[in-house]
C-alpha cells in the first residue's frame, strides 16, 4: 500500500501573545526539522502550521488599533519565516464578560493578515459549566459576510470558523488553538480518506453479493487504520521528543483533498450513493473506527464532509442528493460540523445566523466538538456555479439554506 499525505505537523506554542520574533522563529525551524524527518521516512508533508493560544484573551486590555498593528507585524514574522499558516484562537464569545463587538476586530485581522486563522466559540466549557451564547450567533454571521465582501474570492472565510464545545489541542485549521495551561507540543493530521477507501473497497470485494454488515464494516476498516497509522504516529512522538516538545497526538479524522474523497471512499463499502438512505448508519460505524484509536488522539476524531474540500461531495450536493441540513443530521454521529458550504452571496444574515445556532445547538447538547465554516459566495446565486481559482477548493453549485 502506498503512504498517504501528512496533512499538517502543528505545533502548539505555549508562549503567550504578542509572539516575538525570537518565539517565531524557534517554531520555524522546529517545524522545519519535523518536517525533514518525515520526508526523510519517505513522507509527503503538505503544510506545517503553528497554533497559538487565543490572542483576544492574552490582548484582551490593548486596544483595537495596537492589536491590528500587532497581527500585521506578525504576519510579517509569519512570511519571513516561511509559516503560511498561524490560528490565533477562538474568540471565547460564550462568555458574557466577552464584548461581542470585538468580533469586529476579528474580521480586520483576518482581512490584514492572510496567513492568519481565527474562530468564534460560542458553545462549550467555561469555568466548569457548560455554556452557550446565543446572541454571539447574528455578529457572527455578519463577520462572515464581511470575509466574504472584503477577502479575494471571499476566501477569507476559508481561515475563519464558528466553534462550539471544540477543545484545544487540535491540529486542523481553523479551529486548532493551544491551551494557556499547557506546555508546547506537536500534533499531526492526516490526509487519510485513501485508508478508508483501500479497505472499504476490499470489504465489498470479499463481501461479493452479500450485504453489508455495518458491525464487520467497522471490524474491517479498523484493522487496516490501525495498521496504516501506526509509523505516523510513533515517528510523530519521536520527533517531537526529539525537539523537546510534548507530543499531543493525531487527529485520526481522515481529511479529504479534491478527487482524494471521503465521500468517495464511502460509497466503496457498496451501501449506496452518499446521501441515500443508510447513510447516516454508515458514517456511524466508521466513525467508531475513528473514536477507537489509539495511541493518543487529538481533535475531532470525525468524518470530515467539506463541500468544496471534497470533489465527490461536492458532485453529490450538486446533484442535489445532500444538503446543508443532511450534513448537520451525519455531524449527529461523526465529525466537524458543517465544512466548507457554498451558500447564495445574498443569504440574509438572520439565516445565517439560525445556521450557525443549529450547529452550536446539536454540539451543545451532544456534548461533542463541531463547527461551522460558511462560504457565501459573492455575486452567487442558488443554482449557480462557483468559480474559485485556489488550488484548495473544488466547484460546484451554490445552495440557498
Amino acid at each position: 500500500m502506498s503512504t498517504v499525505p501528512v496533512r499538517t505537523i502543528t505545533f502548539g506554542l505555549a508562549d503567550p501573545h504578542p509572539l516575538s520574533a525570537q518565539s517565531i522563529r524557534h517554531v520555524a525551524i522546529a517545524l522545519a526539522q519535523a518536517r525533514g524527518r518525515f520526508h526523510a521516512e519517505g513522507y509527503e508533508v503538505q503544510t506545517v502550521r503553528l497554533s497559538t493560544r487565543p490572542v483576544l484573551d492574552d490582548l484582551a486590555d490593548w486596544p483595537a488599533h495596537n492589536l491590528l498593528r500587532y497581527v500585521h507585524e506578525l504576519q510579517t514574522m509569519l512570511v519571513d519565516n516561511s509559516l503560511e499558516y498561524c490560528s490565533l484562537g477562538p474568540a471565547q464569545a460564550l462568555r458574557h464578560d466577552f464584548s461581542l463587538a470585538r468580533l469586529d476586530l476579528l474580521a480586520d485581522m483576518l482581512i490584514v493578515a492572510p496567513v492568519v486563522s481565527a474562530t468564534v466559540q460560542f458553545a462549550g466549557a467555561s469555568n466548569g459549566h457548560l455554556m452557550f451564547r446565543h446572541e454571539a450567533a447574528l455578529p457572527t454571521a455578519r463577520l462572515i459576510q464581511r470575509l466574504a465582501q472584503e477577502t479575494a474570492e471571499g476566501f477569507g472565510n476559508f481561515r475563519f470558523a464558528m466553534l462550539a464545545c471544540v477543545d484545544p489541542g487540535s491540529p486542523f485549521f481553523p479551529a486548532a488553538y493551544h491551551s494557556p495551561t499547557a506546555v508546547s507540543q506537536l500534533s499531526i493530521g492526516l490526509q487519510a480518506a485513501s485508508i478508508i477507501a483501500d479497505a472499504l473497497h476490499s470489504y465489498h470485494e470479499n463481501m461479493a453479493t452479500r450485504e453489508p454488515d455495518l458491525a464487520q464494516i467497522t471490524q474491517h476498516v479498523s484493522a487496516e487504520f490501525s495498521r496504516r497509522k501506526a509509523p505516523y504516529a510513533d515517528l510523530a512522538q519521536k520527533t517531537a521528543q526529539e525537539l523537546g516538545l510534548v507530543y499531543g497526538g493525531m487527529d485520526y479524522s481522515p481529511a479529504p483533498m479534491g478527487e482524494d474523497s471521503i465521500v468517495a471512499a464511502i460509497e466503496q463499502a457498496g451501501y449506496g450513493t452518499f446521501g441515500s438512505s443508510g447513510t447516516l448508519a454508515l458514517v456511524a460505524a466508521l466513525t467508531a473506527v475513528l473514536k477507537g484509536l489509539s495511541p493518543q488522539s487529538a481533535g475531532y476524531n470525525g468524518l470530515m464532509f467539506p463541500v468544496l474540500e471534497d470533489a465527490a461531495l461536492g458532485r453529490r450536493w450538486e446533484e442535489g442528493l445532500v444538503t446543508a441540513q443532511q450534513l448537520l443530521l451525519y455531524s449527529s454521529v461523526c465529525g466537524t460540523g458543517l465544512d466548507t458550504i457554498p451558500i447564495a452571496g445574498d443569504t440574509p444574515t438572520e439565516t445565517i445566523a439560525r445556521l450557525l445556532v443549529d450547529v452550536a445547538t446539536l454540539a451543545y447538547r451532544l456534548h461533542k466538538p463541531l463547527s461551522a465554516r460558511l462560504f457565501p459566495v459573492p455575486g452567487k446565486r442558488a443554482g449557480e456555479r462557483t468559480a474559485f481559482t485556489s488550488p484548495y477548493l473544488t466547484n460546484t453549485v451554490v445552495q440557498r439554506i
